[in-house]
């Protein structure tokens, strides 16, 4: 008999790895709580964008090898994949896997597996999940098992950064290990790196603490720039060069489940020693009011009063539809303080999420007065001036990711602003 995975959360990450296992072989059971995404899954309508998930979830429903309900079901495996978001005061929320471990209880039997993929703070799966396990009666570590293997896929590639990315899995003891790496060498082609639990933990959590360490010194860096009429852009791309620097960009803000959100882990559990760690969070936290702030002044160098600005991108990231933590949701909150009115144009975002949110590019930018590009969306890099011009009030352009060619759009007759580039300020084109 094929042996059963019980995967609980069907989300950015739980619905890919439930899809990866049933195509290869396994019996997968998806759970959720949310009705609607269970209905959607069962009909095969994906509820996320994710390059090759269409046809994927199409092949693992049709050959039965994936069912999914509000429940789960005895297996041999259980795998969670909840979210771990961050409360309001920056502490980390664990009720989602709480809620995941406790639910799976009453279907754990002798010899089943239990593995963590959400990203969380060390020391949950010591904490939080084994005290919970404990319910089942079971002895753990020699009747159930329990290990931790955070996801390391970055949306847009994640079907095939989950077949090749290397695997780190962490046990709370050898056995619980072991078994876990014979599971995801079903599909893993990567190498599997073991190690015991909270280390998995805290490894997860410095990956993404280090990228956003990273970008902050970017963002930083870009707004010395501005002061010291340097193009940042420019800069970078050449600090790059040497074989030992790799800076990331700036722009306005960092977002998505992982990279805002981790490092307040380490804040919170070492607050007197994260110090680098909580300054890079402020730094990041920082760049929407920076953006709009640069957003008000343009205005007022142009003594336009209560301006429209064409707002494109909501998702954190490019070429994807997740507005998780999206530093765009944070610059528009800014707009509205400064009684600035916005459209808002996303074309991976299907249907409407937000007020003010147009349908095309046209009705966007209809009547604005300047161009704001907070993502990098392939379809805002193709985007020509000729298309706009003759839509818009006043011919002007924001850009935080650096996705248009400035000399074209200035001689169109377009005052072209780039964040962390002075010399596109001042009626100066960067040609």
């Amino acid at each position: 008999m094929k042996k059963k995975i019980c995967v609980v959360g069907l989300g950015y990450i739980g619905l890919p790895t439930a899809v990866m296992f049933a195509n290869h072989g396994m019996s997968v059971h998806g759970m959720d709580i949310n009705v609607d995404i269970v209905k959607d899954i069962a009909g095969k309508k994906l509820h996320i964008e994710e390059k090759g998930l269409q046809e994927e979830l199409n092949k693992a429903i049709d050959s039965k090898s994936l069912t999914v309900s509000t429940e789960p079901v005895e297996s041999d495996f259980f795998i969670i994949a909840v979210p771990s978001p961050i409360n309001a005061d920056k502490t980390a929320n664990l009720d989602y896997v709480a809620k995941a471990t406790s639910s799976i209880v009453p279907y754990i039997r002798e010899g089943n597996l239990v593995i963590l993929e959400s990203t969380v703070p060390p020391k949950t799966v010591e904490n939080i999940m084994l005290p919970l396990i404990k319910e089942s009666g079971l002895e753990i570590g020699n009747e159930v098992f329990v290990a931790h293997s955070p996801e390391r896929v970055i949306p847009g590639k994640v079907l095939e950064e989950l077949v090749n990315n290397d695997r780190i899995v962490g046990g709370i003891n050898e056995r619980s290990a072991q078994l876990a790496v014979e599971l995801y060498r079903t599909f893993v082609k990567g190498d599997i790196h073991v190690t015991d639990a909270t280390t998995a933990e805290l490894v997860k959590v410095i990956e993404n603490t280090y990228r956003d360490v990273n970008i902050a010194f970017a963002n930083e860096l870009a707004k010395i720039s501005e002061r010291i009429n340097v193009n940042v852009w420019e800069a970078i791309e050449l600090a790059n060069y040497h074989p030992r620097v790799n800076i990331h960009m700036p722009g306005p803000g960092v977002g998505g489940h992982c990279i805002a959100v981790d490092p307040w882990f380490l804040v919170e559990l070492q607050p007197e020693l994260a110090n680098l760690v909580k300054l890079s969070r402020q730094t990041n936290d920082s760049m929407p009011k920076f953006t709009a702030d640069k957003v008000n002044n343009v205005f007022n160098e142009y003594n336009i009063n209560h301006g429209r600005v064409a707002v494109l991108g909501l998702s954190f990231k490019a070429n994807i539809d997740d507005i998780r933590e999206s530093p765009s949701l944070k610059v528009i909150e800014y707009l509205d303080e400064y009684g600035i009115d916005y459209s808002i144009y996303d074309p991976h975002i299907h249907g409407i999420v937000m007020n003010g949110q147009a349908s095309t590019l046209e009705e966007a930018v209809n009547k604005a007065d300047m161009i704001l590009i907070l993502t990098d969306h392939n379809e805002f890099k193709a985007i020509s001036p000729e298309t706009v011009e003759g839509l818009m009030r006043t011919k002007l352009v924001l850009d935080t990711k650096r996705c248009l060619d400035v000399g074209v759009w200035r001689r169109a007759g377009f005052d072209v602003r780039v964040l962390g580039d002075s010399k596109t300020e001042g009626g100066i084109p960067k040609e």
